[in-house]
């Protein structure tokens, strides 16, 4: 059964918040999370396997955190590349506040917190980092990665973790056959249990 924080929940009352001090982007940061959000005592093994393994971002352009919960990624890639865009993604309303507390806490004014159809459909990314929600089935995973991934600019990685039995190989395999021609999908690096997948398109 998919796990309530991968669906909509009203924002937390403000009693309900907690802070929590995490590492991002090379520096400690106090945060504000909430019960109802994937991981919300720290930074989740998964996304700290991603933060610590991909390059820089992109200094310019679009960038997107797929299934953002509090923000760790979002975060992080608004505290390295201060010029671009960043879109957090969720479809958790109450991570999608935790997001804009967050990112109005370090002043990061180009974070930007969406439902799904709330990002224009003209954007396109110079990147796509995530830790995708891989609990809330194949057929759901399946689509969102379709949906998503497509909008990426040519030249532009995205990069996946996944933990290895959760399904990481297959899914390597699926994406290659699912986009074909004028993508590279590669196993970038292995960590602590976790598939890091770099995702290009090539033309």
């Amino acid at each position: 059964m998919p796990q309530e924080h991968y669906f909509s929940s009203k924002p937390a009352d403000d009693d309900a918040l907690r802070t929590v001090t995490v590492r991002l982007a090379g520096r400690e940061l106090d945060v504000l999370t909430a019960g109802g959000v994937f991981s919300p005592a720290h930074v989740d093994l998964g996304t700290r396997v991603l933060l610590d393994a991909v390059p820089q971002p992109p200094a310019t352009g679009h960038l997107l955190d797929l299934g953002a919960g509090w923000g760790p990624i979002a975060l992080t890639l608004g505290l390295d590349a201060p010029e671009a865009t960043v879109w957090a993604v969720d479809v958790n309303e109450r991570a999608l506040d935790l997001v804009r507390r967050n990112a109005a806490r370090l002043g990061l004014r180009q974070v930007n917190a969406a439902l799904p159809d709330d990002v224009p459909d003209d954007v396109r990314f110079a990147t796509i980092w995530s830790n995708p929600p891989i609990r809330i089935g194949k057929a759901e995973l399946h689509a969102l990665l379709r949906r998503w991934l497509p909008r990426l600019e040519v030249g532009a990685t995205a990069w996946l973790v996944v933990q290895k039995n959760l399904g990481a190989d297959s899914l390597q395999r699926w994406l290659a056959d699912e986009l074909g021609n004028g993508w590279r999908v590669e196993r970038a690096s292995s960590a602590k249990g976790f598939r890091l997948l770099a995702v290009t398109r090539e033309r």
